[in-house]
């Protein structure tokens, strides 16, 4: 397809590996974000070797591996602590790690950098304010006043997406699962090498990000979806803390700085039918909102970014690209939406427990096949 006029809404993960990939095939990418400062919160991200084969083909692969800590295994472990599988995932990229754990701030800045190297035009504390889709492409008002007409707008606004409430009225809105996550950034011991998973009502993870840094991830019930101040915040996530492994129960004496803590209630989207309303597409949470059992929310954006840019490229009209896109992705993500909706249900008694090291196994067979 020819040179497209492209809008990317949403200056996230899914937005900006959008960017890349698209002025990649040689289109005019604007992206406007609505956070002023660019901003995410400071804790990290799981990614598995499905990103970094995908990070490879964006060109990306070097930069994103400096910024993180690469790791070869998953261990989990039961609710005392005990630890009763080490779960290998194989390494898709001859001479690279299998997975990879990285701060959102560390990804963000390899993504933004490479975004505005590439030369797509970011503006920073801008919304689409609507859409005007007609013969001509799409007449945008944003709302700083400006205005500009696209060939192609790229909804990449995550969960809460205006661009799908705005094409798709009565698409699904978000539903909250049951379950939330905690977590928070610690120092990082010399021998957290790899994910170690703790299964139990109240599931728990420790991710290495940096040579000085990891994570804690706590998912725990939430009956009602309640909303805790952030004024001791810190407390309650100890409280949460007080039955799990003993590793855990000591990692929680240095939870102290509310502002530190992030809270986020869990949700999922799937979107059935078209992603696509005319020339306005949807991708990442937009469109399959995931929980985060299976480390895969942002590697499915970034997927379907590749794939939005490639059938871009081998179509000859919009409606085909639109929908040869959503048929290559569709399965994958329903697959990674509902398996992880599996494991939360069945940590919160809404369903029958899940193995977790079987379906992390399971998980990294499906996404090692090609997208």
């Amino acid at each position: 397809m020819h040179r497209l006029s492209i809008l990317v809404i949403g200056g996230g993960i899914g937005g900006l590996t959008a960017a890349i990939a698209l002025r990649g095939q040689g289109h005019r990418v604007t992206v406007v974000e609505k956070d002023p400062a660019w901003a995410v919160y400071g804790v990290g991200i799981i990614q598995q070797a499905n990103v970094l084969r995908a990070m490879k083909q964006l060109g990306l692969l070097d930069e994103y591996l400096s910024a993180g800590v690469g790791f070869d295994t998953v261990a989990v472990h039961a609710p005392d602590g005990t630890k009763v599988a080490d779960v290998p995932s194989a390494r898709l990229i001859d001479g690279y790690p299998a997975n990879i754990g990285i701060s959102r701030k560390a990804l963000q800045a390899v993504l933004a950098a490479r975004t505005l190297g590439a030369g797509a035009d970011v503006r920073l504390g801008v919304t689409a304010a609507a859409l005007d889709m007609g013969a001509e492409g799409v007449a945008v008002d944003f709302s700083d006043g400006s205005q500009g007409r696209f060939d192609v707008v790229v909804g990449a606004d995550g969960v809460y997406s205006q661009t799908r409430a705005q094409i798709m009225p009565d698409a699904p809105r978000p539903e909250f699962t049951g379950q939330a996550v905690w977590r928070y950034n610690f120092p990082r011991p010399t021998d957290l090498g790899a994910l170690h998973v703790y299964n139990g009502p109240t599931g728990a993870g420790l991710v290495p990000i940096s040579a000085e840094l990891m994570y804690l991830y706590v998912t725990t019930p939430e009956p009602g979806n309640p909303w805790y101040p952030r004024d001791g915040l810190a407390a309650r996530m100890r409280e949460k803390l007080a039955r799990t492994a003993p590793a855990i129960r000591h990692l929680a004496e240095q939870i102290t700085d509310d502002e530190e803590v992030v809270y986020r209630p869990l949700e999922t989207v799937m979107l059935d039918g078209p992603w696509h309303k005319g020339p306005v597409v949807l991708l990442g949470d937009a469109v399959h909102t995931t929980t985060p059992h299976l480390g895969q929310g942002a590697g499915m954006a970034i997927e379907d970014s590749i794939v939005l840019a490639e059938e871009l490229a081998g179509r000859d009209t919009l409606e085909d690209a639109f929908t040869a896109y959503r048929d290559r992705r569709a399965a994958r993500c329903r697959y990674i939406v509902e398996k992880s909706l599996a494991i939360c249900h069945g940590q919160i008694g809404k369903g029958p427990p899940v193995d977790n090291a079987r379906a992390t196994a399971e998980m990294f067979e499906v996404t090692a096949q090609p997208i």
